[in-house]
């Protein structure tokens, strides 16, 4: 039930994104300037490997609803560049198996189309306190970006990683945001 409940919060983020700027200013614990094929330690490449091979299928969009993500419409911006559309699968919530990310992803494309651009990695803050960080994840060689309150009033305190597995993205395969990434006029 609380996995549902955060599902339907997360998707409701979305709606009130002008919070998400204030994160924009706030680096991650780590700046990752790499690129998927090089540079990373094997058990990086093995962990990268196994996220593009569960979720290349939600290339197409359709299949990441029938998998049981939930569409949203709010494309997600800021001063440092966007993020997209997130489609977020409750029960992936707290996941750290990179073959389920709790949040995918999509960019708008030229022609109105969604692609996949990221995969996202929510995890709750056990504490729900933005002053300790003791209980940061890990996944892909670095700690999550967080502890930071929820975007929403209702979005409990937690953190995130945003992989850019299927856009290239020059701040980083890791940044939250990708400055190539562009949200239609509203």
């Amino acid at each position: 039930m609380r996995a549902r409940r955060l599902a339907a919060t997360l998707a409701l983020t979305t709606l009130s994104l002008t919070t998400l700027t204030s994160l924009a200013a706030a680096p991650g614990p780590a700046a990752a300037h790499e690129r998927l094929d090089s540079g990373h330690p094997d058990h990086v490449r093995h962990d990268l490997a196994k996220a593009r091979h569960a979720t290349s299928r939600f290339t197409d969009e359709r299949e990441a609803v029938k998998a049981g993500y939930k569409r949203t419409d709010e494309c997600v911006s800021s001063t440092e560049g966007g993020m997209g559309y997130h489609y977020v699968k409750g029960e992936y919530i707290g996941s750290t198996d990179p073959a389920k990310p709790a949040v995918l992803v999509y960019v708008p494309g030229h022609d109105g189309k969604r692609r996949l651009g990221a995969l996202e990695y929510v995890v709750l803050d056990r504490d729900k306190n933005v002053n300790t960080d003791d209980d940061r994840p890990r996944m892909f060689g670095r700690g999550f970006d967080g502890p930071m309150p929820g975007h929403a009033p209702e979005m409990p305190i937690h953190y995130d990683l945003h992989v850019w597995l299927y856009k290239h993205n020059p701040d980083g395969l890791l940044a939250m945001f990708n400055p190539h990434v562009h949200c239609p006029a509203s």
